[in-house]
This record gives C-alpha cells, sequence and structure tokens, in this order.
C-alpha cells in the first residue's frame, strides 16, 4: 500500500464502527456477520464488544400502553488472520450473528392477567442467541495479486426461548417452547479486489444457510380444549396433548455482503456496506404449535408457524473516515435497513431503521490500537401481528443506540 493513504490507520478506523453496525436489524440479524478482520494486511487480530440497547414501545388493540419491550444485551466478537506466504491467508472469525430479546411488561394484553390461571401476571418473552465461528482460507491471484479469492467452515450454534402470554395470542396464551442448543455447519466464499495505489478494496461474502435439527419441548395448557372441539373422527374425538418433547428443524438464512472502500485524498477514505439476507425464507415451526393450528381449517394443511417474516432485509451503510494525526484517526457513517416486513411479529416489532454513527482509532504504539465507536438508531414504525395474522400492537417513534470498542494488533 502506498503510504500516502494511510490505510493501516484509516481502515481500523472505520472497523470500529463495526462492531456497532447493526441492533434490532431486519428479522433476527444483529452482527452482520462482517468479514473485513479477514481482509487487513499482514498478521491482524482483533477483540470487539458491542453494547445494544433500544427503547420500543407502543399500544395494544386495546389502546393499553406497552412499556419498552427491548432488553439491553451485549456480545463479543474475534479475529485472526495470518498470511502463510505471499499467495495464501488463513484466518478464524467469531460473532454472534442472529439474536432477539424482548420482553413485554405492564398492564397490557401481552400480559397474563386472568387470576384462575397459573400463569397470573406472566409476561411475554423471547430470547435467540446464536454463536458462529469461521475459518477462512485466502489465495491472492494475479500477477500483482489483486484479486483473493477465499472460502471455508461455519460451525453455528443456536438456541432460542420464547413464552406467549395475554389475550392478544388468544387459546395460545400460556404457550412455552423451549428449543435446545443445537450446532451444525455451513460454509462461506468470497472474492476480494484490491489496487494500492487507490487504496482501494472491494470485497463480495457468501454464506450459505445452516440447517439445524434440534430438540423442542412445548407446553400449550389450551391444546387438549382446542383438540376436544374438533369434530370427532373415526375412533373418538382427537385430543392434543398439552405438552410434547419432540425434534424441530430450524434453518438459518444465507446472506450476501459487500465491502468496500476507497482513498478520496491521502488522508481520506470512503466506504460502502451493502448486506442483504432473505428473512422471507426464515421460520420457526414447533411441531406442536403447528398441529394446533390446524383445528382450524383455515389454517390447514400446513398449519401456521410461530415465527416468520414477509421480506428480505437490505441494509445499506456509507462511511468517511479522516486521518487527524500520525496515530489518530475519525470515522462517520450514516445507514439505512429496510426492515422484514410491516406488520411484522409481535416478538420484534421494529421495521427496519436509519442510523447515524461516528468512531475514531488510536494508534498506541506502531501495531497496537485502540478503536470506539458509537450509533444512535431511529427504528421505523411498525405494527404487530400474531402468526394467525391479528394486528395486536402499534409501535411508532422508537430508537436506540450501539455502542463497540475494539483492541487490535496488525503487523506487516
Amino acid at each position: 500500500m502506498r503510504a500516502t493513504f494511510h490505510l493501516k490507520t484509516l481502515t481500523v478506523a472505520v472497523a470500529a464502527l463495526s462492531v456497532a453496525s447493526v441492533a434490532s436489524a431486519a428479522g433476527l440479524d444483529r452482527s452482520g456477520q462482517d468479514v473485513t478482520a479477514f481482509l487487513q494486511d499482514g498478521l491482524y487480530a482483533e477483540a470487539s464488544y458491542t453494547y445494544i440497547n433500544g427503547d420500543v414501545t407502543g399500544r395494544d388493540a386495546s389502546d393499553n400502553k406497552i412499556n419498552d419491550i427491548a432488553e439491553s444485551y451485549d456480545f463479543f466478537r474475534y479475529g485472526v488472520k495470518a498470511d502463510i506466504n505471499d499467495t495464501f491467508s488463513i484466518g478464524i472469525l467469531y460473532d454472534e450473528p442472529f439474536g432477539a430479546a424482548a420482553d413485554y411488561s405492564g398492564n397490557n394484553n401481552f400480559i397474563d392477567q386472568n387470576p384462575a390461571s397459573p400463569r397470573n401476571g406472566e409476561e411475554t418473552q423471547v430470547e435467540v442467541r446464536t454463536e458462529n465461528i469461521t475459518g477462512i482460507l485466502g489465495a491472492k491471484l494475479g500477477a500483482n495479486k489483486n484479486f483473493q479469492v477465499y472460502g471455508g467452515p461455519v460451525a453455528q450454534q443456536v438456541q432460542a426461548d420464547v413464552k406467549l402470554r395475554g389475550v392478544s395470542y388468544g387459546p395460545a396464551n400460556g404457550y412455552t417452547t423451549r428449543i435446545n442448543a443445537d450446532q451444525d455447519y455451513g460454509w462461506l466464499a468470497g472474492i476480494a479486489y484490491s489496487k494500492p495505489e487507490i487504496a482501494l478494496k472491494a470485497a463480495l461474502t457468501y454464506r450459505s444457510e445452516i440447517d439445524h435439527s434440534s430438540h423442542a419441548f412445548e407446553s400449550y395448557p389450551a391444546a387438549p380444549l382446542i383438540g376436544g372441539s374438533i369434530p370427532p373422527i373415526a375412533g373418538g374425538p382427537f385430543i392434543f396433548p398439552s405438552d410434547r418433547g419432540s425434534s424441530i428443524d430450524i434453518t438459518t438464512p444465507k446472506s450476501v455482503n459487500l465491502d468496500f472502500q476507497t482513498g478520496v485524498n491521502p488522508t481520506t477514505l470512503a466506504t460502502a456496506k451493502v448486506r442483504w439476507v432473505p428473512w422471507s425464507d426464515f421460520s420457526i415451526v414447533p411441531s406442536l404449535y403447528n398441529e394446533v393450528s390446524t383445528a382450524n381449517p383455515a389454517y390447514r394443511p400446513d398449519g401456521l408457524p410461530l415465527v416468520s417474516y414477509d421480506d428480505d432485509q437490505w441494509q445499506v451503510e456509507l462511511g468517511l473516515a479522516k486521518r487527524l494525526a500520525p496515530a489518530l484517526a475519525v470515522s462517520g457513517t450514516v445507514g439505512w435497513d429496510s426492515g422484514a416486513g410491516d406488520p411484522v411479529t409481535s416478538l420484534g416489532p421494529i421495521e427496519g431503521y436509519y442510523s447515524a454513527g461516528l468512531g475514531a482509532k488510536y494508534n498506541v504504539t506502531e501495531n497496537w490500537a485502540v478503536s470506539a465507536g458509537g450509533k444512535y438508531l431511529w427504528f421505523g414504525d411498525a405494527k404487530g401481528k400474531t402468526p394467525t395474522q391479528d394486528i395486536v400492537s402499534n409501535f411508532e417513534d422508537n430508537d436506540g443506540y450501539v455502542l463497540g470498542v475494539k483492541v487490535s494488533y496488525q503487523a506487516q
């Protein structure tokens, strides 16, 4: 790289914001599955911490106030990359790509308020956590090594807990499912191009779907009553059980990321990120919940999923980084997330967002650096719906923020 562009300083400054690149985005998207640590020059390692806090309030169908349902949460990301020689590179990345954390409170239709119910006072809740470990092998091609192809395996673990409470869910009030942790495997592949004389780097990365088969325990207190209301069949009336342990298949979505940067002048770098995730292909379909839904002829023969989305996600982020001193660079970004449909599941009632962020990077030594960034997010208004497609809530004028810090090491 030409030293006049100071890429070592500028790219790390921009990456300071990547630790806070998404929060409460479309579907269950969280980390953005960034691979730019692998695309750094020389030996590189980073450790990042991200804290996310949202304020998501609204009204239920009876116009009762819904207090903030977005639980704050945090996660870590790690990355290590090394050159074997001037052609081959290897790397390992860890992140938490998908997740959800919501908890209803207050006096509204998402709280079980039946005094005769053993669940009286319990709240609708959801928590989803995933973890990814990605191994990458890259090979540089061409006379000047401008092109690089890369790929490798991805190990992913996913688990989830969902509680539906309150009259918003009709007979499903009291439904609970716990999906045990399951680990399965997918893959990543990409191509990158660099032109050092103008500080240009571009990378296109594809991640595959990952199919999980886990064990789920479901509790559906009203299921026997619903089954008993179905007209009798040969051999007597059909009765659904109130509890069931069974396997569940979940496929986490594929994705495509485009990362781009280019020098504007010897101290300024422009960046762009684009991400696509087909959330319209994603669903969570526990067997007992799905079968009970077929008691309604309108939902036969396939029944209802517990969670699903209507639209695919598009996310765009544009940024500028400026070197202010030999050891200091600052950066700023603006972003947009399309969301995954409106109305959307009541377990995550946000229709994308707009964002603005600032970041800085300081070289503590020639090799060690500290980066920090923050973003403010304006969430899109959304109506919450149940799996039966009933509109049960309305969320407007909500926002949130993301904070991130990173420690990095680079030697060329």
